[in-house]
């Protein structure tokens, strides 16, 4: 599987970025590196990347701005590398948009481990949007359309809404489970996407992120609705 995938490595630290470089591709990645945001944008100009493994702390342009940037223009998966043990860098980095995040120093068995993990669900995604046809997989509620085969989310007008692969992941989880509670920890299962740690609020932060890109009025969902002490409950609109 690895020698599909194009990661670029974006960290101000040559000692760590070509080390980080150098390991994934002993483990048979395509790897690019970039020791901040232009740089970065320079290898996007003639080359689809997978994935950036990105430092938060860099100098001029951060980690988070660039991640930001990532969600709107390219359809790379983030892992966040952040100096700081800190539950405020984890939101802040889940709500720019990052599948995964991991603390410095680390252990570089732990970051392949954590790339395999994300990967693995960008290679759940076909390279091409099927034809709508028989057996074709698409989940509707309220004014989107969830395409279960592009693993792509289209809003009212048909214009594509972007979605990191977590994202996708837990969306997919609730479209085949309609209508029922699911637990924080059911739907890590379901999103295969066991790294966290129990206390983290990364599934509640990144329904809201989708809560955000589907529901009319986030702060009062209809679609993706809490319930208290127990966890979530997908309710599509019934035709």
């Amino acid at each position: 599987m690895s020698g599909r995938f194009h990661i670029a490595v974006v960290d101000d630290e040559r000692d760590i970025r070509e080390t980080v470089a150098e390991y994934l591709e002993i483990n048979g990645y395509k790897v690019s590196k970039a020791d901040g945001g232009v740089a970065l944008r320079r290898i996007l100009e003639h080359s689809r990347v997978d994935l950036a493994v990105l430092d938060v702390t860099m100098p001029g342009e951060d980690g988070l701005s660039i991640a930001r940037w990532l969600q709107s223009e390219s359809s790379a998966s983030v892992i966040m590398l952040t100096a700081r043990d800190s539950v405020v860098d984890r939101v802040v980095g889940i709500e720019m948009g990052a599948d995964d995040y991991l603390t410095k120093p680390f252990d570089l068995r732990e970051l392949l481990a954590r790339v395999r993990s994300v990967l693995r669900r960008v290679a759940r995604a076909p390279e091409q949007t099927h034809d709508r046809g028989s057996g074709h997989r698409e989940v509707r509620f309220g004014d989107c359309r969830l395409d279960l085969d592009s693993h792509k989310l289209h809003g009212p007008d048909e214009s594509e809404i972007p979605l990191t692969a977590m994202e996708f992941d837990l969306l997919k989880a609730f479209a085949e489970r309609p209508n029922r509670v699911l637990t924080r920890d059911q739907l890590l299962d379901l999103a295969h996407n066991r790294n966290f740690e129990p206390f983290d609020r990364s599934i509640d932060i990144r329904i809201a992120r989708i809560r955000r890109k589907i529901e009319v009025n986030p702060a009062k969902p209809e679609i993706i609705k809490t319930i208290r002490g127990s966890g979530y409950l997908f309710t599509p609109a019934i035709e």
